[in-house]
């Protein structure tokens, strides 16, 4: 495993953990409202940026077989729009996520903590390509992992 890809995982180990710690006094997703910072929504692109990175992203897990099985047969154009809007909301942009919450949208679908990792290692990859700096990505994963507890649902 090369050191970037090891010196990430063992971050977002960490992420999930401090996740599982302040998931009682933490929500699930950090309201737009909440900040007037929108610093790491610029440093992605703003919008564009995002949308360039879902673009990436969605490619990837169709190619990558631990992530196929979950999009598939999917409505891709939808996942990615509701993914661009996830990640503006919780940059400090001005979009908001609309649809079911976290745990309702992905209630039935047997996601394990490995599923949760596979997928973060895709997003990883993919902010790879589009050169988003180490330090934007970890900013944007503490605001990702808290969620793991309400998307993953399987032991």
């Amino acid at each position: 495993m090369p050191l970037t890809l090891l010196l990430r995982s063992t971050l977002l180990a960490a992420l999930c953990g401090l996740g599982a710690v302040h998931a009682q006094t933490l929500p699930a997703t950090v309201p737009a409202t909440q900040t007037a910072d929108d610093s790491l929504y610029q440093a992605f692109g703003a919008r564009p940026g995002l949308v360039r990175l879902m673009d990436r992203f969605m490619v990837r897990l169709l190619d990558d077989p631990r992530m196929q099985p979950f999009f598939k047969d999917v409505d891709q154009n939808h996942v990615k729009a509701q993914l661009v809007a996830q990640l503006c909301e919780l940059s400090g942009g001005p979009c908001r996520l609309n649809g079911p919450d976290m745990k309702k949208a992905h209630s039935g679908m047997d996601i394990t903590k490995s599923d949760f990792n596979a997928l973060v290692e895709v997003l990883q990859l993919s902010m790879d390509d589009q050169n988003i700096p180490f330090s934007v990505q970890n900013r944007m994963l503490a605001r990702l992992a808290p969620m793991h507890r309400e998307i993953v649902n399987t032991p």
